[in-house]
């Protein structure tokens, strides 16, 4: 038996169908391990090393990652083909890692069967720089907000957020609401 690790129940009944009963397919339900929600979770003096967690709403989905990665021959990391896609299967792969050593990464662009099948016999590693792009994303996320939104809430209202796109859209509003002022 193989493990496919897709994030979507739905796309987890579907690829079960096509697939049969030489693969379990687990849905991680989106992101398996964040950054805590209590603090900032990123270490600014340690290269700004992040601190993953896992997601508690996901603690069931780890264990039952690691219970079947144990008894399959290969994992198929099967989540979506992006930078959030590749950081779930990323953290997956830590995830499982101690029980199982056999997994690699699979990508497809449209639920059939032919594409699946396809993408099953074309395993791949990891791409570690679209890792490295989502942990960017989200330890700026983080930093920027963790530092600003208190600012935000008060001088404005407390409830406000800001991220790293928020930031500079204000930033942006401000500076013309400015320069209309002077002129």
């Amino acid at each position: 038996m193989d493990l496919v690790v897709v994030e979507s129940p739905t796309k987890a009944k579907t690829l079960s169908k096509f697939l049969g009963g030489d693969f379990e397919v687990i849905a991680t339900m989106g992101h398996i391990k964040d950054l805590p929600k209590s603090k900032l979770g990123v270490d600014v003096k340690n290269n700004f090393k992040p601190d993953y967690v896992p997601v508690v709403k996901r603690e069931a989905v780890i264990a039952e990652l690691i219970r079947v990665a144990k008894k399959a021959k290969k994992v198929f990391l099967a989540s979506d083909p992006d930078r959030e896609g590749e950081a779930i299967a990323w953290h997956v792969a830590e995830a499982i890692k101690q029980v199982n050593k056999n997994v690699r990464r699979v990508q497809f662009n449209e639920i059939t069967k032919r594409a699946v099948l396809a993408a099953l016999e074309n395993p791949h590693d990891i791409d570690e720089k679209k890792v490295n792009a989502q942990q960017a994303r989200r330890i700026l996320d983080r930093i920027v907000g963790y530092q600003v939104s208190p600012v935000l809430w008060r001088t404005v209202f407390r409830g406000l957020s800001a991220g790293r796109v928020q930031s500079i859209a204000r930033r942006l509003i401000c500076e013309r609401e400015e320069a209309v002022r002077l002129f």
